[in-house]
């Protein structure tokens, strides 16, 4: 059976590689110093946790069923949409509201790491 978080987590992968290439070329001369570092930033994480998502689908075929890990998945994915989706659309659009999202993702990921551990706790 296919993991799907396996899947989302090399899909999640391949658009971090994709929208950093689009960052270092199409953006490079377009947005200012801060947005553009911002922009990375959010790149950086999805790759970051987009390896979570891996890891998580790959426990996943280690593991019966495990309630934990499932929803460390949904978290990890989450928070790449809330964490660096709110980072690409504050850095393309210039709209700082977008920033009062980012925290939640950010929370989302710290979830998904600490539900990740107590399941590796529990393997080891």
């Amino acid at each position: 059976m296919v993991s799907i978080f396996l899947v989302l987590g090399s899909v999640m992968a391949l658009l971090s590689v994709a929208l950093g290439a689009f960052g270092a070329h199409a953006l490079k001369n377009r947005l200012d110093s801060t947005r553009l570092a911002n922009y990375q930033t959010g790149v950086q994480y999805q790759m970051y946790h987009a390896g979570g998502l891996i890891v998580t689908g790959l426990l996943s075929h280690i593991i019966a069923q495990s309630t934990l890990l499932t929803w460390a998945g949904w978290l990890f994915l989450a928070g790449i949409v809330l964490f660096s989706g709110s980072l690409y659309i504050l850095s393309i659009s210039g709209q700082k509201r977008w920033g009062m999202v980012t925290p939640f993702g950010g929370l989302a990921f710290i979830i998904a790491w600490a539900f990740l551990a107590v399941v590796a706790s529990h393997i080891v």
